[in-house]
């Protein structure tokens, strides 16, 4: 791929940050927006704003138009089988509230137990959290590996004839590891346990196919895959979701409302209550078409030797240490922390060279307890990303370093 052509497609790139060009390695907190995105968007609000499923002018037929096309690209992108199977939510972090609150009510009962991990994100911790403590069920977590990674025989031990729920990341937006989501799920089912998947560091990154993993729930969001804020999605199998009551009540859900009682109408729009993020999904759709045309495995290649040849210098400067797995088995990230320096220092160091990455503890601080640090820093590379930003980052970290161990 001609990288310096796909930039061109960012105009936020063409920005500087303290009189330097920017680099960005901050996008496993949010991607950047490629001016396709932007138009389409853009497009909607001077073309056809209107609501959706209300109106049967022209302009609210263009908007639902828009918006449902959106919701049959995001089923052909993870190839779920049915539309009904794909729910609009404001982000990953809603979508697992919904499982957590809906589908988790439902099935949990005193007892039982919701097999978790340490290096979740907080968003698929204290939803469960919450879940059990209303309940009375039981969180276990599934031990982690020296590396960061995690064991099948660790997730079978987890498992027992209470487990109802399974709750995992596909990727860790801290260590970087991937994981076996299929086989997990495999598990899982053995033992008449339901999965719920955190797909938020995946579905930018690689080709996610949920009926292949035979996920029972997978969630993303836009922001992180080149599209906008306020819009995410939850996949769900349509026999669970069928069962699933909504937690959101009000206008385009309902099917009929009485005086002392309502009933709902179908899949998905049941769980779509109110005015939508209908300007967000038309950018959604033009973000999957831009990763479309890109390829997911030429995106996931260059990813890949981008990770290795950072992960390679990186180790390299003294008092450094990497947290995850090892270059070859992670995703395109790399947390880490700088011996004398600490991660808010080192981030506004690097951000007065023009260079963003992210510093704290990255809403997981269980993980972070885990890795013996408070809080940490993290490089993350997308489709834009350079190898020449990459020694630029390299020369600031020495920069940093060299100016910290400065003896006053």
């Amino acid at each position: 791929m001609d990288i310096q052509k796909i930039r061109q497609d960012f105009p936020i790139l063409g920005e500087q940050v303290n009189g330097k060009d920017l680099i960005y390695l901050d996008t496993s907190a949010t991607s950047q927006t490629p001016l396709k995105v932007i138009e389409a968007m853009n497009d909607y609000y001077r073309e056809y704003n209107s609501n959706v499923h209300r109106g049967v002018h022209t302009l609210g037929t263009k908007a639902t138009d828009a918006y449902e096309k959106a919701r049959m690209k995001v089923r052909s992108f993870i190839n779920a089988k049915r539309f009904e199977e794909i729910v609009y939510t404001r982000g990953t972090t809603a979508a697992i509230n919904l499982v957590a609150r809906s589908f988790g009510d439902l099935v949990i009962e005193e007892g039982d137990e919701i097999v978790v991990n340490e290096m979740e994100h907080h968003a698929n911790i204290v939803p469960w959290q919450q879940l059990a403590k209303r309940k009375g069920a039981k969180l276990v977590f599934i031990p982690l590996e020296e590396d960061g990674t995690i064991a099948l025989d660790s997730v079978k031990k987890a498992m027992s004839d209470k487990t109802k729920i399974v709750a995992i990341t596909h990727v860790s937006n801290v260590l970087g590891t991937i994981n076996d989501i299929k086989s997990i799920a495999e598990i899982a089912h053995a033992h008449n346990a339901y999965i719920s998947v955190d797909g938020a560091q995946a579905v930018p990154h690689m080709a996610v196919d949920v009926q292949d993993l035979d996920v029972d729930f997978y969630a993303f969001s836009g922001h992180k895959m080149l599209g906008p804020t306020g819009i995410g999605i939850l996949y769900g199998k349509a026999e669970l979701l069928d069962k699933m009551e909504p937690i959101e009540y009000g206008g385009d859900m309902i099917d009929y409302v009485y005086k002392t009682e309502s009933t709902w109408t179908d899949l998905p729009v049941k769980f779509e209550a109110g005015t939508p993020m209908i300007a967000e999904a038309v950018g959604l759709n033009a973000a999957i078409d831009y990763i479309t045309e890109l390829g997911l495995d030429n995106i996931y290649q260059h990813e890949k030797e981008l990770v290795r040849y950072a992960y390679d210098k990186m180790s390299a400067i003294e008092g450094i240490e990497i947290y995850g797995p090892g270059k070859d088995n992670r995703a395109g990230l790399i947390t880490f922390n700088l011996k004398g320096v600490h991660p808010h220092d080192l981030a506004t160091a690097l951000d007065s060279e023009g260079i963003a990455v992210r510093a704290g503890h990255h809403c997981a601080q269980p993980l972070m307890k885990w890795c013996k640090a408070s809080s940490t820093a993290r490089a993350s590379f997308y489709i834009y990303n350079t190898i020449e930003e990459i020694d630029q980052f390299i020369e600031s970290l020495e920069k940093t370093k060299e100016f910290f161990s400065y003896e006053f």
